[in-house]
């Protein structure tokens, strides 16, 4: 089972046995019981992920699941006791939470794994086998600058030295790039005044949009002055983003740009 929504499970089940056993055990009303249950998650919980931080998107799933665990627990638990029996009404608030969990549990894990390793695989048709498809939702990637105004400001302050600095940059594939077929990646690198930059660290990312499970890493090798390249093979068809650094001492240059790679028969 997946962990994120073995974890919802557990916790939410948690919640709702706690609540029944203050009501049952203790002369706690079930409007204090929920409360005190809510009290303890937020003190329990909130600490625990600031030390083990899972994302802000998994936090705020978290922590809506269980204190809505915890309410509907409140609300159902309350009209039982008033009525002796328990009403429609209690019925539908409490089927509206359990709708809410699973529902919330279920779109975090389509969204971290996708659907092709779950029981809905079995539903949809299958994908064609000369085509990556993934059904993965990665959300922010850490190459986003934009994400912190301090990086942001960062960002800006490296712009304009790229610019004082006038360093002058190629980069290019030497062939057509196809699905895991090694092609030599060029980047030749000169000063303003047309001089090579020897010397230099060149390394970068090849980022897929889709997920970060392809990204893939490479150092380039410095093959004469100025001039760097290896062979990179990309593992899927489509569209890539490219991160690209140049290294020389304190000099940090770096370039973003894009690519595409053809699927191996449509380059044939």
């Amino acid at each position: 089972m997946n962990p994120l929504l073995l974890g919802l499970a557990l916790g939410a089940g948690l919640i709702v046995l706690v609540n029944g056993l203050l009501v049952r055990f203790t002369r706690m009303s079930a409007q204090q019981a929920a409360m005190t249950v809510m009290l303890t998650t937020l003190g329990l919980y909130v600490p625990y992920a600031i030390v083990y931080w899972p994302g802000g998107d998994i936090f705020a799933i978290h922590l809506a699941i269980y204190l809505l665990a915890s309410l509907g627990c409140g609300l159902v638990l309350s009209a039982r006791a008033r009525s002796q029996g328990l009403h429609w009404g209690p019925i539908v608030i409490g089927g509206f939470f359990v709708f809410v969990v699973v529902s919330g549990a279920v779109f975090i894990a389509v969204a971290e794994q996708g659907l092709t390793t779950s029981l809905w695989s079995r539903l949809l048709p299958e994908a064609d086998s000369q085509r990556a498809v993934t059904s993965v939702f990665p959300g922010v990637v850490s190459h986003d600058f934009h994400k912190k105004e301090s990086l942001y400001n960062q960002y800006l302050q490296q712009v304009a030295r790229q610019r004082q600095r006038g360093w002058q940059v190629q980069k290019g594939w030497l062939d057509q790039p196809v699905v895991a077929e090694p092609t030599l990646f060029r980047v030749v690198v000169r000063a303003r005044d047309e001089e090579p930059v020897t010397g230099a660290t060149v390394a970068g990312q090849f980022l897929r949009p889709s997920t970060r499970t392809l990204d893939v890493d490479f150092t380039l090798t410095e093959t004469a002055p100025g001039v760097y390249e290896s062979p990179i093979a990309l593992p899927a068809a489509g569209h890539w983003d490219l991160a690209l650094s140049i290294r020389k001492g304190d000099d940090l240059h770096e370039i973003r740009a894009n690519t595409s790679v053809m699927e191996r028969q449509a380059a044939q």
